[in-house]
């Protein structure tokens, strides 16, 4: 019961954080692009500090010593809403890939909508690809991060999905390095799931991955191989984990990379 209160409390203050901020948003319209994006990173770190006053959840970021110092492409593991909020504070000036029916969301898309972000329709693939890559190469060259979940959805603790090489391919294109990241916050925070569990999510950041006389195909698949072999050594530690299974069975089984 305690942990259904506590889940409550966390999404009342999340939802009126988010209607706040989104308004602000829609009022800073007429500022410089700066004043959005700091209320949008004002409400990802609102978010995270109520995630552990109220639920006892908090992040611990380790490798941040590994982000370059100039613009890169951001390739994460998705497995919650976590690691949007803790990227988005995290890095200096990001562009998320997101699906465009996001943007249609009250008050949390139109504030997602404020920032410009590469809104790709993914029903349309062939243009979704053309989109990410012109838009993609725009921002890096004005100086934003491109953040993108590789495998196109959060995916459950455990489990693996299908690497996509649509940020390989805008890095490629534009000359600049990969940053893979490792999370484990499904196993605290499952996907599509009410509930949040106390505990410590761990953000682990990989060394840069030069795209210089590499092809995307290289690119991700060295991206993967990070990726996950770094999930074997930082999952099985939250509850949500399945109990049935130990942290080295990423590999394998449930494997959907060719």
């Amino acid at each position: 019961m305690l942990l259904w209160l506590r889940s409550a409390l966390y999404m009342t203050g999340w939802a009126l954080n988010t209607v706040l901020c989104a308004i602000g948003c829609m009022l800073a319209l007429p500022l410089p692009y700066k004043a959005r994006y700091a209320v949008v990173s004002y409400w990802s770190r609102f978010a995270i500090w109520w995630l552990a006053l109220t639920c006892g959840l908090r992040g611990r970021i380790i490798g941040q010593e590994n982000l370059p110092a100039q613009a890169a492409v951001v390739m994460s593991k998705h497995q919650s809403a976590f690691e949007t909020m803790a990227l988005q504070a995290m890095l200096p000036l990001t562009a998320w890939v997101v699906k465009r029916e996001l943007l249609r969301i009250p008050f949390f898309g139109w504030g997602m909508w404020s920032l410009r972000p590469i809104a790709i329709d993914r029903s349309n693939p062939r243009e979704a690809s053309r989109q990410l890559i012109q838009q993609g190469g725009a921002k890096l060259r004005s100086g934003a991060w491109i953040v993108i979940f590789p495998e196109g959805t959060r995916v459950a603790a455990g489990q693996r999905g299908r690497y996509k090489q649509g940020g390989a391919r805008v890095a490629c294109g534009a000359g600049v390095p990969v940053v893979p990241v490792a999370v484990n916050s499904g196993e605290f925070w499952p996907r599509n799931s009410f509930l949040k569990y106390p505990g410590e999510i761990t953000i682990s950041i990989g060394p840069a991955i030069p795209t210089q006389g590499k092809t995307p195909e290289q690119v991700s698949e060295a991206v993967e191989a990070w990726i996950e072999a770094e999930m074997v050594r930082i999952s099985g530690v939250g509850p949500c984990w399945p109990k049935s299974r130990k942290p080295a069975e990423i590999h394998g089984s449930n494997a959907l990379a060719g």
